[in-house]
């Protein structure tokens, strides 16, 4: 009996690897397809590209006058003019300006442009406040001169009048050999009129190296590239198959189908999947409540900028902070929003892909990951309100505008959760997926660098999946795929542009800054914790209760190696995440503080977690857990102590914008702490009572699930905050109103903005009668005024 048992366990044993065996052709189209994608992604940035010049040509149509041009880049490539002696000859004696690349009259004109002006003694050629050649005027009109011939380029900027001679017999000719001289340019200006003469002639080469497109070749490796990836994770999921347990997809939703569950679109759907719970109706209206009445981020105005340009420049261009330089590698999110733009670049509209983002990240935790924390976290009703309150007040400060924190966010739990899968069911077609999305979260912004740290979190158990597999199909089948999908990313962020254009763009990035050294990563909480926007009581929130959870949970779970029916895995991998993330944020070049949005959704799993670890069935004892209420008031008191600001428009009518909250001249921050201090006070009693005390029913109430309770009241303040400024600035201009209005045809500030349509009309006529209906300060000085003049207060 013992040896048919035996047997008969062994055969399916045998059966695997006889799949295995036969599926060669399977390991070969995943090794040959998984490398073409790898050599043509890598081999995609050294392609070439097909770079469209531009130049700017004056005089234009024959005809004199002043052209408006003002460059992005601010300084061509290179700068040529020609000035024919006769045109200075024609000059009146008075003089003018013959050509300049700004208005003389503009503001530090003579500091950034170039001139060549006429005065009744000389002719002056001048560039940036530096006088490159002066020459009497008397002998540019002799019949000796021919020409004036003016250059800047890289190698320098040189005049040359051309006929004419130093004292030394020389060429007059002068310059200086710095590249910086290139002269700003916003057009050509002069005062001269009519016809051009003959020989007049100013020449600029437009800096566009970054207006490029790509060649066929590079487009055909792009193809090749993503087409080989696809057929490499297709055939690596192929072999996945030949373990017996069925389809890759089958085991993605076995856990969430009922064994009687019918076929169809129910087997399609996990039976998770096809529940509606009252916490997903708060979380869904809380999202689409804030998607019309709540804050913007902070880079709102320059992003749209940047995505309305983008197709007219060729490229995603960042002139505001960067000369035009491309987003380039960190840059197909705002890709997205360009395209986004050909519909409407309404509010409404273009805030739709961070919403979006925002609800599938509810729908990934509630469905994905909670349940993966295990039956305690799938069990727990205020670890589902707490997820949920969390991620609400950790999204509605940071990721509600088109700043790409919130899409980050979904990349990075959507990796965890494929790295979970990949662990639970030994598969390596949901880890190559989790690469794929690491990669082209790390290509929205150098923060998505979260995502990176959820595949290091998992790294180890991964890489244990793929010696056991390796014995069965080899190395190459399993490393090949994941190669490829890697390095599929390259083919986006390079898809019009070279390595050495994005080398250029990321080497002004630094050049110009902010650029800021691992080492100062201590500014971001410094700036936080300051009674700005920056620091304001939202803002504050998010980042504090994930990071009080975090070290709450990790203490717990330290300090108990085994909590009954809580995942330590996942659990610990989820902690790896939020410390790797807070780590490799220490070399992103910016420490602003809206980076913190990027916490929201793996900070609402932290919360959830440690809901159920703080709860009277892991905390026994009611000290530690009137500690952690303790803990909670504490953190509310450092909230409360900033303003309660919002970015721009947005705090327009919201009360104390500018000012600690107040009730009845107390700050809302003392109040808090005055709890904090009756808790610990409270807690440190409890540590010297006996064991059995402080479990009444209020103590019990309040350090059951403290999290969601507190979460949900920062929640209703935001959403009250958002309420009230609308209230107060009603009719006037308000972001909620703005966008309540967008549903019946309005067009945001337009609506409440008045411009003259032509501001030299409608001028007051000057006063007319005889001198003596005036003081003596003139018409403009009325009566007898006291304390007024003409000009202003006396």
């Amino acid at each position: 009996m013992t040896q048919c048992a035996s047997r008969r366990k062994s055969t399916p044993n045998r059966a695997i690897l006889g799949a295995f065996a036969s599926a060669r052709g399977t390991r070969w189209v995943a090794t040959i397809a998984g490398l073409i994608g790898f050599v043509l992604s890598v081999a995609t940035p050294l392609l070439p590209v097909v770079q469209t010049t531009a130049m700017l040509d004056w005089p234009q149509r024959g005809q004199l006058g002043s052209v408006t041009a003002p460059l992005i880049s601010l300084t061509p490539v290179d700068f040529t003019a020609t000035v024919p002696c006769d045109v200075v000859r024609a000059m009146p004696p008075a003089g003018g300006v013959v050509l300049g690349t700004a208005p003389k009259q503009g503001k530090d004109a003579n500091l950034q442009a170039l001139f060549v002006v006429v005065s009744a003694q000389r002719v002056d050629v001048t560039d940036r406040n530096v006088v490159i050649l002066s020459v009497p005027r008397e002998q540019v009109t002799s019949p000796q001169c021919q020409r004036i011939e003016v250059t800047s380029t890289h190698a320098g900027t040189f005049a040359n009048f051309v006929g004419l001679k130093d004292p030394s017999g020389a060429p007059l000719r002068s310059g200086f050999p710095d590249p910086n001289l290139r002269p700003q340019i916003v057009g050509v200006f002069t005062d001269l009129t009519g016809p051009a003469p003959p020989g007049l002639a100013v020449s600029a080469t437009i800096d566009t190296r970054f207006s490029t497109r790509p060649t066929t070749l590079k487009l055909l490796a792009i193809i090749g590239a993503i087409v080989a990836t696809v057929v490499a994770l297709i055939a690596l999921w192929r072999l996945d198959q030949l373990d017996g347990r069925g389809s890759i997809a089958q085991l993605l939703l076995r856990p969430f189908r009922p064994a009687s569950s019918p076929g169809g679109m129910r087997r399609l759907i996990p039976a998770s999947w096809r529940t509606f719970t009252l916490t997903d109706a708060v979380v869904i209206f809380g999202f689409l409540l804030w998607h019309v009445i709540g804050a913007n981020s902070s880079d709102d105005g320059y992003i749209l900028g940047m995505a309305r340009v983008a197709d007219h420049a060729g490229y995603m261009s960042n002139y505001f902070r960067w000369f035009g330089s491309p987003e380039d590698p960190f840059g197909w999110y705002y890709n997205l929003l360009a395209l986004m733009t050909h519909v409407s670049d309404a509010s409404l509209w273009m805030r739709l892909p961070d919403l979006a983002a925002g609800l599938v990240c509810w729908l990934l935790l509630s469905r994905e990951v909670l349940p993966r924390l295990g039956p305690a976290v799938e069990a727990s009703k205020p670890a589902y309100w707490a997820a949920a309150m969390v991620l609400l007040t950790a999204w509605m400060p940071f990721n509600n505008g088109l700043r790409p924190e919130g899409i980050i966010a979904l990349g990075s739990l959507v990796t965890y959760v494929l790295i979970e899968r990949s662990m639970r069911y030994s598969r390596l077609t949901p880890a190559a997926l989790a690469v794929v999305t690491a990669a082209f979260t790390l290509g929205v912004q150098p923060t998505g660098l979260i995502a990176v740290a959820a595949l290091v979190a998992g790294g180890r158990p991964m890489l244990r999946i793929l010696v056991r597999r390796h014995r069965l199909v080899g190395t190459l089948p399993l490393v090949s795929p994941m190669l490829a999908a890697g390095t599929v990313i390259l083919t986006v962020v390079f898809a019009d542009q070279t390595l050495s254009t994005v080398l250029e763009a990321t080497r002004v990035r630094a050049k110009i800054g902010p650029s800021q050294a691992w080492y100062t990563e201590n500014l971001r909480y410094y700036y936080l914790i300051l009674p700005t926007v920056d620091g304001s009581l939202s803002r504050r929130f998010g980042f504090l209760i994930t990071a009080l959870c975090l070290f709450t949970a990790v203490f717990i779970m330290l300090r108990r190696k085994r909590i009954p029916s809580v995942a330590r895995g996942p659990a610990w991998r989820l902690m790896g995440v939020i410390f790797g993330t807070m780590f490799f944020l220490m070399f992103t070049p910016t420490k602003w503080v809206h980076h913190f949005g990027l916490f929201a959704a793996v900070g609402a799993a932290m919360a959830a977690l440690t809901t159920v670890l703080v709860s009277p069935s892991v905390l026994r004892w009611s000290r530690n857990r009137m500690a952690f209420l303790a803990a909670l008031f504490f953190l509310l008191a450092l909230c409360w102590a900033t303003t309660n600001g919002w970015w721009y428009v947005s705090s327009y009518g919201v009360p104390f914008n500018s000012a600690m909250p107040k009730i009845d001249g107390i700050t809302v921050s003392t109040i808090f702490f005055a709890l904090f201090a009756i808790a610990a006070g409270y807690a440190a009693w409890l540590h010297f009572a006996p064991r059995g005390a402080g479990e009444g029913r209020l103590i019990r109430a309040l350090t059951t699930a403290p999290v969601p309770i507190v979460a949900g009241f920062m929640a209703a303040v935001f959403v009250a905050s958002m309420v009230a400024g609308i209230v107060r600035q009603y009719p006037t201009y308000s972001n909620g109103w703005s966008n309540v209005r967008a549903f019946v045809g309005g067009c945001g500030l337009a609506d409440d903005v008045l411009v003259e349509p032509d501001t030299n009309a409608g001028f007051m006529k000057p006063l007319d009668g005889d001198s003596g209906s005036w003081g003596p300060l003139g018409p403009l000085g009325g009566v007898n005024p006291v304390g007024f003049t003409p000009n202003g207060v006396q």
